[in-house]
């Protein structure tokens, strides 16, 4: 069968001719392998066109990150979007005959319209058809033979991978030759087109070193700032000069400085802006924001006292910039900011201590040397206090911890120097403070507390039996340990036994007691002193190592006998008796300025400017006259109160101080004024002429009244005094007489009681080999306590006469002259020679002789005075208001007494409750 003729028609569909159908298929391998070439270079140019823009664009300028993006996202495109396009257009597009049929007809329409015809007619059943196999058959071969005589590449459609081949050769060479001329732009522009998301930099032959340029730059509100651009040491090029500018103004420019930097200065800022710096093909902007600089908020110290003070750290605010503290303590600094911080410097900066900030007075108890400059001087009082002696550092920087906005220093020890400590700080943007804060560190030395007595006199006249109340207070810096009474006693007459010495703590402290008080019940009698002269200091002890007591100024306090209280209540009596004299005299004149204006002046001219300015002046002076008197009054009680209690004085002489007290006071509260309201009625200018004169003679009168008043007060207080006196001298008399045997028992207790071996033999003269030193020492005290009873006697025989030349009594006269023709003061002056010589047997037996000569004039005088030779002259018997006021002191003397047993009671519960004082 020849090769043209179709098949034989069978019940199935007939197929293309072979050669036919391998000419398609291979028209349809040669479409899909250049198609799918082109979609393959097209993605491929588009990534190497992507990168190449970037690579190009950023020599000149740097893309954003979105630009980049964009960029890679068109170059890839290509490759994601156009080529799966082209190749389902091309090779899904193109898979089945009849597609390719169409292609064809595109080229050769005649041919394709055949091919498509005969492809139509392969599929079609001729059982349902009336189609003659023969025929198709014909038709496919004569279509076969005229698609074999044609070249079927020609109906291919217009292929442009030879191009995109030459460009992506020409591009991937563009690439190799950038990578060779610039490699590392090269590296980065591939980095930055394949992430452009990435924090990549930007290359550029000249490099900012950004990392040393803060983005954005704080700069201090207000002031000028520097503005430095660093170039990376590795950059490849330098350029000798850079420009940059603040927003849109003008450009500055700047060298390049030896360490690879351009620096710039602006003028101060208060809003925020941007700069913008070029150096060659680098460009870099940034954002500045001006602040306040960073403030001290206050510093406070954290002060740990030395050891011995046993007290906790004390936290201490530092407002003006200075503490201070006891010399070797430890402070550590805390200050507080107004910003974090990121950097701080404190430098401790030891100072020597200059010798005018030296205590000038030391202590009491300091046992400093005089010579303070001394390097002995130095370790005592060092050693003293406890404080070690170190020289005095150099500077150093502190050791700081940095939190937040605080800064805490490690602590400073501190011994006997100043210091200075200049911090400064710079917050975490760079700002550092506008100055520097300096915190002054002085120390002091502990310095001994101070002791004081309140509600008692420096000087104190006390009468035996009575009691003291008053109160003492100690303070300190720091801790007290205890406060107390110290005394010491003298003997100011003759007296056995040893002076008075002591003390006594009252309260004790604690390490953080800064003030102690305590009020004290004194009661010599408590405390078994005698009556002497006192001297009596409150004292502290604080907590200083080796310190010793503080004592407050001295009280002086005379512990009197009844005998010497008389005398005391006598010389008070005598000075108010002065004063009353002085008021009758000031009264008197007074009178006889009024009764000279009523004679000189009638009764119109008495309501004349003149006339009522004298009478001013008159009723001034008789206001100041009452004022007095109320301040005699008040003495006089006092005196009264106090003779009360002694019970040494008769109660006439009692009775009689009595008349004279009333009296006065009648005079302060009821006479005088009557006079100053007479003087005052009689300046009334509503007045009549005559009820002036009459207001005038009314006061004048009243005055004469007064003053008689007044001289009859001070006749009973002369009385009294009289009286007084006298029985002062019994009571003196009495004391010379005890005082005498005093020393008659010493000689027979100290000598005659001894053995032969025991004392110096009667008549050797002391200072001998034979003299024994404590045998002398008492001679010596027995000798002086004679001396000064022999003045005593000289001075009871003076007083005596000039008592007899004022009162005339006969009892004085004749005892005057017993002492005086007894010799009496050159016999006691021979005594104390002979007991100076050591003549003890008749030394003892003329000092009882004397002794007993004394009291029997004693008893002469109070035997008088018990016959009525001491009171008024009346005699007689006692009136019943006598006996009353007799009753009267014996109750006051009994609540005085009372109030001593109750105060010493008061003193030695005090006492009892000192000797086991718990700690405050």
């Amino acid at each position: 069968m020849p090769a043209d003729v179709p098949p034989p028609s069978s019940p199935r569909n007939s197929l293309l001719p072979e050669d036919l159908r391998k000419q398609l298929a291979d028209f349809q391998r040669t479409l899909w392998r250049i198609k799918i070439t082109e979609a393959i270079l097209a993605g491929v140019f588009g990534l190497i066109f992507s990168f190449l823009i970037v690579f190009a664009i950023e020599r000149q300028l740097e893309l954003s990150s979105l630009v980049r993006l964009l960029i890679l996202i068109a170059g890839t495109s290509l490759s994601a979007i156009f080529a799966p396009y082209w190749v389902r257009r091309w090779v899904y597009g193109h898979r089945r005959e009849e597609q390719l049929a169409r292609l064809i007809a595109k080229k050769f329409p005649r041919l394709g319209d055949r091919l498509l015809g005969i492809v139509e007619l392969q599929g079609q059943d001729e059982t349902r058809e009336s189609l003659s196999p023969e025929l198709r058959a014909a038709a496919m071969i004569h279509v076969a033979n005229q698609a074999a005589q044609r070249d079927m590449t020609q109906a291919l459609p217009r292929s442009r991978h030879k191009k995109l081949a030459l460009a992506v050769t020409f591009g991937f060479a563009a690439i190799v030759l950038g990578f060779t001329i610039a490699p590392k732009a090269g590296e980065n522009a591939f980095k930055r087109w394949l992430m452009p998301l990435s924090d990549t930099e930007h290359y550029t032959y000249t490099q900012f070193d950004v990392g040393r340029m803060p983005n954005p730059k704080i700069v201090a509100l207000g002031e000028d700032f520097d503005f430095e651009a660093p170039l990376k040491k590795e950059s490849d090029r330098k350029p000798t000069e850079a420009r940059a500018r603040w927003g849109q103004g003008e450009w500055m420019t700047a060298p390049l400085d030896e360490d690879g930097t351009y620096r710039f200065q602006f003028t101060k800022q208060e809003a925020q802006g941007v700069i913008t710096v070029e150096a060659g093909d680098a460009q870099h902007q940034i954002r500045v924001e001006p602040q306040v600089r960073p403030e001290s908020n206050g510093f406070k110290g954290l002060v740990t006292l030395p050891a011995y003070l046993e007290l906790p750290p004390r936290e201490v605010s530092i407002r003006t910039g200075s503490l201070t503290t006891v010399e070797g303590s430890s402070v550590v600094l805390e200050g507080t900011f107004s910003r974090e911080l990121a950097a701080a410097r404190a430098q401790l900066r030891p100072e020597k201590i200059e010798e005018e900030e030296l205590p000038g007075d030391a202590p009491l108890d300091a046992g400093s040397p005089e010579d303070l400059d001394s390097p002995a001087a130095g370790e005592a009082e060092a050693e003293k206090d406890g404080i070690p002696l170190v020289d005095i550092p150099p500077p150093r920087d502190l050791d700081l911890k940095i939190a937040g906005n605080t800064i805490t220093t490690a602590a400073i020890e501190l011994g006997r120097f100043h210091a200075k400590v200049p911090v400064t700080w710079t917050d975490v943007n760079g700002l550092a403070g506008s100055t520097s804060f300096t915190v002054q560190l002085k120390t002091a030395p502990d310095m001994p507390p101070s002791c004081y007595t309140q509600g008692i006199d420096r000087l104190v006249l006390l009468p035996e039996g009575q009691t003291l109340e008053f109160q003492i207070h100690a303070e300190d810096d720091f801790g007290l340990k205890e406060i107390g009474l110290s005394w010491t006693g003298e003997f100011t007459v003759p007296t056995e036994g040893e002076p008075a010495q002591g003390s006594q703590v009252f309260k004790k402290g604690n390490p953080s007691s800064a003030q102690l008080s305590e009020t004290i019940i004194f009661s010599p009698e408590a405390y078994g002193i005698s009556p002497q002269r006192i001297f009596l200091s409150a004292y502290t002890l604080d907590y200083r190592p080796g310190s010793e007591r503080v004592y407050s100024e001295p009280v002086t306090i005379y512990l009197m006998t009844k005998e010497e209280e008389a005398q005391v209540i006598q010389q008070k009596f005598d000075e108010v008796i002065g004063e009353l004299e002085e008021a009758v005299r000031r009264e008197i004149e007074n009178l006889d300025n009024n009764e000279r204006l009523d004679r000189e002046k009638s009764a119109e001219e008495l309501q004349d400017q003149d006339s009522r300015d004298r009478l001013a002046e008159s009723e001034g002076k008789e206001s100041e006259n009452k004022e007095k008197m109320e301040d005699t009054a008040e003495k006089m009680a006092d005196i009264f109160k106090q003779a009360a209690q002694n019970g040494e004085i008769d109660p006439k002489t009692m009775k009689k101080m009595a008349d004279a007290l009333q009296e006065m006071k009648e005079m302060a509260e009821a006479d005088l004024p009557e006079v100053e309201k007479k003087l005052q009625d009689a300046q009334e200018t509503n007045s009549t002429p005559e009820k002036t004169e009459q207001d005038l003679k009314d006061a004048i009168q009243k005055q004469k009244e007064l003053v008689e008043k007044m001289k009859e007060t001070i006749q009973k207080a002369n009385q009294a005094k009289e009286n007084f006196e006298a029985s002062t001298f019994i009571n003196r008399l009495k004391k010379a007489a005890s005082d005498q045997s005093a020393i008659a028992a010493s000689l027979v207790e100290t000598f005659l009681n001894k053995g032969p071996e025991d004392f110096l033999p009667s008549g050797s003269a002391p200072g001998t080999d034979d003299s024994d030193p404590a045998h002398e020492r008492v001679l010596g005290e027995v000798s002086g306590r004679q001396s000064t009873l022999t003045n005593d006697v000289r001075w009871i025989i003076e007083d005596l006469e000039r008592f007899f030349a004022r009162t005339q009594k006969p009892i004085h006269k004749e005892l005057v002259d017993e002492m005086a023709d007894s010799l009496v003061g050159e016999k006691l002056e021979e005594l104390g020679e002979k007991i100076t010589q050591n003549h003890i047997h008749s030394s003892t037996r003329l000092s009882k002789k004397w002794s007993d000569q004394l009291k029997a004039w004693a008893q002469k005088l109070e035997g008088e005075k018990d016959d009525g030779g001491g009171g008024d002259g009346g005699g007689g018997g006692s009136s019943q208001e006598e006996k009353d006021f007799e009753f009267m002191l014996k109750v006051m003397r009994m609540v005085q007494a009372e109030q001593n047993i109750r105060g010493r009671t008061r003193s030695l519960e005090q006492l009892r409750r000192s000797l086991n004082l718990p700690t405050e």
